[in-house]
């Protein structure tokens, strides 16, 4: 017992400092790798990068297919939220207000479009923006964290 908790015994010892100089880095990189792959899916709406439609083809799609008017507005809402929240997010500035943005929209994604798919992704199902909401919401509870611009200018939102 330590403090109060039992410790934990490692079937390979040996691994012991390499965990241990390790354990740091895997808050930053969740929060890191979760912005950086939500980039991607902001630029396609925002920009028309990597075969998306930009604002003119996305504002049109959420226009007619979802219902949501006007539709140039949305896709902006949504592109900006996954592209510079992601951004946010993996540079730890600003990072509750980002993840809190990304989870709210994640959520809507999840409930109000996907739902009705199921669950599997493959099917276009809820599952992944529903993954990538959980994690969001997590992220907003942590905060920055270790890592994070704000950590670095010593200021959390």
């Amino acid at each position: 017992m330590t403090n109060g908790t039992a410790s934990t015994r490692l079937i390979v010892p040996a691994l012991q400092p390499l965990y241990g100089s390790l354990s740091g880095l895997s808050y930053p990189m969740i929060r890191f790798f979760t912005g950086l792959i939500l980039m991607p899916h902001g630029a396609q709406k925002l920009f028309g990068w990597f075969g998306g439609g930009g604002l003119e083809g996305t504002g049109g799609f959420f226009a007619q297919n979802l219902g949501l008017e006007p539709g140039i507005f949305w896709a902006g809402l949504v592109g900006a939220t996954e592209f510079f929240g992601g951004l946010f997010l993996a540079v730890g500035f600003l990072t509750r207000p980002a993840a809190i943005g990304i989870a709210i929209l994640m959520a809507y994604a999840a409930f109000m479009v996907h739902l009705p798919s199921g669950f599997f992704w493959n099917k276009g199902g809820y599952e992944y923006p529903l993954l990538w909401g959980l994690i969001a919401l997590a992220i907003a509870f942590r905060g920055g964290g270790e890592l994070s611009v704000d950590r670095k200018i010593g200021r959390e939102f």
